[in-house]
């Protein structure tokens, strides 16, 4: 019997794959828990129909990322914070402080996705990636200079 997984199932394949499973399987486990349906004429073309929207729409995602990112490179985040002598600074900058300053150029972006290992600590320029969706990576560049 040919059906259509709705969900991930462990050795037999991926959301939208078409299977060949035994007709038991797929009436009494597959279909009954919403992991499959029957691959009639019909349910092929709605799968066809959602995967033509999916990729339609992760183009779309792709093109705003594209566009955060350049935006976000365009960006230098600038910080003037009291430092000692040998350059360590009176405190960190972090990821929330980063994305304050991006948000103040007009760039929204969570700053759970802004990829800071640690905090800053010490005077310099830095460049801190930024994850977006679709896979892309920004870098920001990040000065920290000495208040005075």
């Amino acid at each position: 019997m040919d059906i259509i997984l709705m969900e991930n199932v462990d050795g037999l394949g991926q959301i939208g794959d078409l299977v060949k499973v035994k007709p038991g399987y797929a009436r009494n486990f597959l279909i009954p828990q919403k992991f499959a349906v029957e691959a009639n004429t019909r349910n092929i073309k709605e799968l066809e129909h959602q995967k033509r929207q999916l990729e339609h729409k992760a183009q779309k995602v792709l093109q705003a990322s594209e566009v955060v990112k350049a935006q976000i490179e365009k960006v230098t985040c600038e910080f003037a914070l009291r430092a000692g002598d040998d350059g360590k600074l009176f405190g960190s900058v972090t990821s929330m402080e980063i994305q304050a300053k991006l948000a103040e150029s007009g760039v929204e972006v969570d700053r759970k996705k802004i990829q800071l290992d640690e905090p800053i600590k010490a005077l310099g320029e830095y460049e801190v990636a930024v994850k977006l969706p679709a896979g892309i990576l920004a870098t920001v560049k990040v000065a920290v200079t000495a208040l005075d």
